[in-house]
């Protein structure tokens, strides 16, 4: 056992400080993000909106992450990653406090694309500090340690956000939300100020490629695109599934969610420190996080007994702890040939899209074809997501030939 622990502390050593307190912000952030999971079940319980309605919001929510990460990008690039970090923290308390008291369906479309571009200029901004104060060597497990403080946050938040919504209902949610926001500003400020706060690296290439005429990072960004397209059905479609079809309350489906983000929070540091340990490349590990997930929304439809719903989220759990420090390293590292703005902005857009389009996909494939037949499709586009990152491989393949080749 001491020697279990003892290897699980390691995982942790050689992160900068500068990392653990991003992570810190995060987790603070993160905690009262608690509204996104039940969004979905505010929409259609509280303001009384019909599936489709929902979709066209959450496709709202999507347009904002894909002009939020966009703009984020430029931004982050034009004035650096600090200042565009902490308006959006700042701001988006305040939007987020604000939605509370927005009604009607075109109201709420508005109100939810103003915050999320707003709150996604957060994203591209963070991966470019990450990779400021990350050693390369340590970028995959810098990355993990904030996904790990994303998912404690996840972990407290849908579980406390059951309870609140049960005793005090939706608006209690905003406000925590906002607030969190807020005061993971004024933490950004006090300890990753410029002044106080010291990169381990910036990179600048003197010769920056673009990133649009990159094929193989296309590649990989429709490939991700795909994949978040299937992910991101845990934050609407499927607790929808889990209330109507299962009869599951708010409060279980918040104990759910928050158990995979307990996983996450346990095993993702050593399991990330155990697999860099192979001869796999990054995009070899992604494609493993693909399949589970995959397998994660195929065992839905093996039967009616109510522990596959937990078998389900313990492969997705595990697919997404895989997949996603994996492919965020790739991207980083790839980042190196362009402006770090724009590449890790294109990425996060791959996730952004899938806002658009997946939530109105998943409740309208629900509502006409039903849930089975759901499933079949999530996973089949899972599938082909993992042959895109097939022909990724031999791009990069090829690429590593011809420049063994040149002279």
């Amino acid at each position: 056992m001491k020697k279990l622990y003892t290897k699980y502390i390691d995982s942790f050593r050689g992160l900068s400080t500068e990392v653990w307190w991003l992570s810190l912000i995060t987790l603070v952030n993160r905690t009262g993000t608690m509204v996104i999971p039940f969004l979905s079940l505010y929409l259609t319980e509280d303001q009384g909106l019909s599936l489709s309605q929902v979709g066209i919001i959450m496709s709202c929510f999507g347009l904002g992450s894909v002009v939020g990460s966009w703009l984020g990008g430029k931004l982050t690039d034009a004035i650096g990653y600090y200042k565009v970090m902490w308006g959006s923290l700042f701001f988006s308390g305040i939007l987020f406090i604000a939605l509370q008291y927005i009604d009607g369906f075109a109201g709420l479309c508005l109100g939810v694309f103003s915050l999320l571009v707003v709150a996604d200029t957060f994203r591209p901004a963070t991966f470019v500090a990450l990779s400021a104060y990350s050693k390369p060597e340590n970028r995959t497990r810098s990355v993990s340690l904030i996904r790990m403080a994303i998912n404690l946050g996840f972990s407290a938040g849908p579980a406390l956000a059951g309870i609140i919504i049960e005793t005090s209902g939706y608006s209690s949610l905003f406000w925590i939300d906002g607030g969190s926001c807020i005061a993971a500003a004024f933490l950004l400020m006090l300890f990753l100020h410029p002044k106080k706060a010291k990169a381990t690296e910036t990179y600048i290439n003197p010769n920056p490629k673009s990133v649009y005429t990159d094929l193989p990072y296309w590649v990989f960004f429709a490939a991700m695109a795909l994949f978040a397209f299937c992910f991101v059905q845990y934050f609407s479609t499927v607790p929808l599934y889990y209330h109507q079809d299962r009869d599951l309350s708010e409060f279980t489906i918040g104990i759910l969610l928050g158990m995979s983000g307990f996983l996450i929070f346990v095993f993702e540091m050593p399991l990330v420190k155990y697999l860099e340990k192979w001869t796999w490349t990054k995009t070899s590990h992604v494609m493993t996080g693909f399949a589970l997930t995959a397998f994660s929304f195929l065992v839905l439809n093996l039967g009616g007994w109510i522990g596959m719903v937990a078998i389900g989220l313990i492969l997705m759990a595990f697919g997404e702890m895989i997949a996603f420090p994996f492919s965020n390293a790739f991207a980083m590292d790839r980042a190196n040939r362009g402006k770090q703005g724009e590449y890790m902005a294109l990425y996060t857009i791959s996730f952004s899209l899938a806002h658009v389009f997946a939530h109105n996909f998943g409740t309208w494939s629900a509502d006409k074809f039903g849930w089975f037949t759901t499933w079949n499709i999530i996973t089949g586009v899972c599938i082909i997501a993992f042959l895109l990152l097939l022909w990724l491989q031999h791009l990069l393949n090829s690429e590593k030939t011809q420049k063994s080749v040149s002279p």
